[in-house]
């Protein structure tokens, strides 16, 4: 790595520090709308969403809707056992058993 690089890092470093410092900051004083403060509630599901989705839709930069899909089945899984058990823990358990254990089948046929 270069000096410049290393000043280039150090530079994004510093503006993703300022920002997020400046609008922290400005948290406790400012007063957002009551309808600003509930939408505020569907940015983590939205975000989860959008990084989610193509990874289990689009495992190969091609659709791939079929049971052929352990990406698909695993979420599958994991939905059906996060509504089930309302459990982190076991949602991720049972989630990661599903996708090595359909990818292991998978690999044996």
């Amino acid at each position: 790595m270069t000096l410049a690089e290393g000043f280039m890092i150090l530079g994004m470093m510093g503006v993703t520090f300022g920002v997020r410092y400046f609008l922290f900051a400005l948290a406790e004083r400012l007063r957002m709308a009551p309808w600003i403060e509930a939408s505020l509630k569907f940015i983590p599901p939205a975000v989860l969403s959008a990084i989610i989705l193509p990874a289990v839709l689009l495992p190969r930069g091609q659709w791939e809707l079929s049971l052929a899909n352990p990406y698909l089945v695993a979420a599958a899984v994991t939905t059906a056992a996060g509504i089930l058990t309302r459990n982190l823990l076991a949602t991720i358990a049972i989630g990661l058993s599903a996708f090595f254990a359909f990818r292991l089948i998978a690999l044996t046929f």
